[in-house]
């Protein structure tokens, strides 16, 4: 069996809700606070560590209730959240490989797709492609291909390699890792899955519902 290398995941919970009207990442959710699918999808021995980021005494409360490592912040901007996450992460795992970073609002992303996702990034060294060992510098978008479309639709959770934590660490106020992707197209990888509600975001209450149906019928 291969061994992986460490890869850790930012869970993003610090958003404003402005267009849903109330903190969406608390809203009930087949019977749970949403925010509690992405905890369920991170709940992996393939990632090394995880921390949820967040501006919401709220958020920080429930994710002390379940037992999953939060950091509690008052910073306005996302790249704020960048790397308040990656430097909680890399307290924790010094010699890590790779950071994801998840939206706490895909409720229907699943675990298989977040172990794919570090699987990927995380192969060993002697099996690892020539170029990827020699830049560390790979990032890994999750996608979905679109019938009769060449170009696939793509969003997140998005993995950076520890080549790129540095630039990660001082991206400009209010960016997020996206500037990397546009600086670095040659090193941008499409993780594909087959489900596309999986890149779905709950942005309203109307958006929440349809997702949460979809969930259901899946039960």
């Amino acid at each position: 069996m291969k061994e992986l290398l460490p890869v850790g995941c930012v869970i993003m919970a610090s958003g404003l809700s402005q267009r849903f009207g109330s903190n969406k990442l608390l809203a009930p959710f087949c019977g749970e606070p949403m925010l509690c699918r992405a905890f369920a999808a991170t709940d992996t021995p393939k990632l090394s560590a995880r921390i949820v980021v967040t501006r919401s005494d709220e958020v920080a409360q429930l994710c002390r209730s379940r037992n999953v490592p939060v950091l509690l912040h008052d910073l306005p901007g996302r790249n704020d959240t960048v790397r308040l996450g990656l430097s909680a992460l890399l307290e924790q795992v010094p010699e890590l490989f790779g950071c994801m970073f998840l939206p706490g609002d895909q409720p229907l992303l699943c675990r298989e797709t977040v172990e794919a996702m570090a699987g990927i990034s995380g192969w060993d060294q002697r099996t690892r492609l020539e170029r990827q060992k020699e830049t560390e510098r790979e990032i890994f978008r999750l996608g979905f291909r679109v019938r009769n479309d060449p170009s696939p639709l793509t969003g997140s959770p998005v993995l950076f390699e520890k080549g790129l934590f540095q630039e990660l660490l001082t991206l400009p106020q209010g960016m997020g890792g996206s500037v990397l992707l546009r600086k670095y197209p040659a090193h941008v990888h499409t993780v594909y899955i087959a489900d596309r509600n999986e890149l779905a975001d709950a942005d309203t209450p109307e958006a929440l519902a349809q997702l949460e149906a979809l969930a259901r019928q899946k039960l």
